[in-house]
């Protein structure tokens, strides 16, 4: 009788934690225009040299006055300059008011703005009919970015948002970190492209549009090995040319114990495994190691399981590579189940939910980890313990696909 012992499945947090330990952020830096940054790493903290606005100007269309001059709420007063956005006005004389636009710069001797709704034009006279406070209407220099303060720290993520404020003072360039190298390939005799007939037994290969528009979100550069034949020998030729210029080697399929699953002994011949067995469902079989000095992860062959063990595992890990310091966990949400989940699994459940018309979650009918239907029609998925039943008005973990495909 043999004394073998399997050895028990790692945890979630475990193997996150196992990654993280593992990372080795990009170091190299290079110079991109603003306008082409977007999903960039930023290597290096922003200051600004300005203040924003740069000076005192309008929030409204309307007449800058002496809030002085209009204490009665009914002052008339004479419109003595108009001033429109991106022109700088005269000093205002005490006794009168300039039409202003919105966006325009406060003349000297203003302190407020009234808007144009409550003022009455006749002729070259304005009549009032508001008792300003000073400062109204007025957004004052630097009330949004001040000179020298920190606008986009090292790390930080570019999206449209930071673009847009490295933008307004004045960087026409950024510097970021390099985009990750990543190689792809896919194991399966079974597997066929779209576009090519169906033999029997043949399945498309949907995990390669799905690995690759996800890796493409988040920035990556690719290289495609394509489907890799089920022999070792195969498997372990296309690992090394991966690891010669490459990041991270990234595969589908192969990586469960059956004698035409490859990936294992491929890697360990080849390199070395530092994780291959976790507690999730969707996913089990997820391997993290080396191969050379390529950092490898191999996703299990199931739609449903690769997408997902992407999503929680991967796509973590490859921000920490790119220098990503913020975001790195998804934000999960506390909802109401609105079904009854009475089984509990061993293993760290996520379940493809949508949300209702009343605020509630829905579970897809089937959670079997080759229904690719269930990332469509869903909204995300709920974090769901081990040993953890769900019985309907229960709170649960609700993380939106939102919080994990940028």
């Amino acid at each position: 009788m043999s004394d073998y012992k399997p050895k028990p499945l790692l945890a979630v947090s475990e193997a996150l934690a196992l990654m993280a330990a593992a990372v080795r952020p990009l170091t190299d830096v290079e110079v991109v225009p603003t306008l082409a940054a977007n999903g960039r790493v930023l290597a290096k903290a922003q200051v600004s040299e300005m203040n924003v606005p740069g000076r005192d100007n309008t929030q409204m269309d309307g007449y800058a006055v002496r809030a002085a001059d209009c204490v009665s709420g009914n002052a008339a007063l004479t419109v003595s300059q108009r001033i429109p956005a991106g022109h700088v006005g005269q000093p205002l004389l005490p006794g009168t008011a300039a039409r202003i636009f919105t966006g325009a710069l406060i003349p000297e001797g203003a302190d407020a703005v009234v808007m144009q709704e409550q003022c009455e034009l006749v002729g070259n006279l304005v009549t009032i009919r508001h008792a300003p406070k000073s400062g109204e209407w007025i957004r004052r220099a630097g009330e949004d970015i001040t000179n020298g303060s920190v606008i986009l720290p090292s790390g930080t993520r570019l999206r449209s948002q930071e673009l847009g404020l490295a933008a307004s003072v004045g960087l026409a360039e950024l510097p970021v970190k390099r985009k990750l190298r990543v190689a792809v390939f896919f194991t399966g005799d079974e597997l066929t492209m779209p576009g090519e007939p169906l033999a029997p037994g043949a399945i498309y290969n949907s995990n390669r549009f799905t690995l690759r528009a996800l890796l493409e979100n988040l920035g990556c550069e690719i290289t495609d090995f394509g489907i890799v034949p089920d022999s070792l020998d195969a498997t372990r030729s296309v690992l090394r040319e991966c690891a010669q210029a490459h990041d991270l080697i990234i595969t589908s399929g192969g990586v469960s114990v059956g004698e035409e699953d490859h990936i294992k002994p491929a890697v360990e011949a080849e390199g070395k495994l530092n994780m291959w067995q976790i507690a999730v469902k969707p996913g089990k079989p997820l391997a993290f190691g080396e191969v050379g000095k390529a950092f490898f992860v191999g996703l299990p062959g199931n739609p449903v399981s690769s997408f997902i063990t992407f999503l929680m595992f991967v796509r973590p890990f490859l921000l920490r590579l790119q220098g990503v310091t913020e975001g790195l966990a998804p934000r999960a949400f506390p909802m109401r189940a609105d079904f009854n989940w009475p089984k509990a699994d061993k293993r760290n459940e996520f379940l493809r939910a949508r949300i209702n018309a009343t605020g509630g979650l829905e579970l897809f009918t089937n959670q079997s980890s080759g229904v690719l239907t269930s990332t469509v029609w869903g909204d995300g998925v709920i974090d769901n313990p081990p040993g953890q039943t769900i019985a309907a008005g229960d709170m649960v973990r609700f993380i939106p696909f939102s919080e994990l495909m940028y």
